[in-house]
């Protein structure tokens, strides 16, 4: 994609199993609801899953809010990612460091977090959900809706 005549986000976590792919859907159905043409996408910064499906949580929380993630599969970071792409949107610190660290000198992209859009969460993480229960996947689908949403409305302009 050499000239980017349309906004393209790309949702990274660490391993692309459990916050980038439920950001990527809900970023996903946000757009769509406001008529947004955007390209949209996840990956992870770390190679442990790659090709694998979301986490079955993951999937199950998606599910319960009307989004089928089944189909995602897991892929790593690549320096086109930062000239393919106008936003890279990490889900937390060490993500969003791992991102400077790994852009090409010729990156284009736009990096931030996620929380960063959403007013009185600027500079927090969305937090990991995959060591602890499914509640912690509840809290993870309502902050990434929420960042979904304030990326949306500043994308809309």
């Amino acid at each position: 994609m050499s000239v980017k005549s349309k906004p393209a986000v790309l949702f990274v976590c660490l391993g692309n199993i459990c916050r980038s792919p439920l950001a990527e859907a809900a970023f996903r159905e946000e757009a769509e609801r406001a008529g947004l043409d955007v390209t949209i996408d996840s990956a992870g910064t770390g190679d442990w899953h790659l090709g694998h499906a979301p986490d079955k949580r993951a999937q199950a929380v998606a599910k319960r809010h009307g989004v089928d993630i089944s189909g995602y599969r897991a892929r790593q970071v690549t320096p086109d990612d930062f000239r393919d792409f106008t936003h890279i949107v990490a889900l937390d610190a060490n993500n969003f460091a791992d991102l400077r660290a790994l852009a090409p000198a010729d990156a284009s992209a736009e990096l931030s977090l996620l929380l960063d859009h959403v007013a009185g969460r600027e500079g927090e993480a969305v937090a990991d959900p995959y060591y602890g229960d499914d509640a912690g996947f509840d809290v993870t689908w309502a902050d990434v809706t929420a960042g979904a949403r304030g990326l949306l409305d500043r994308l809309k302009g």
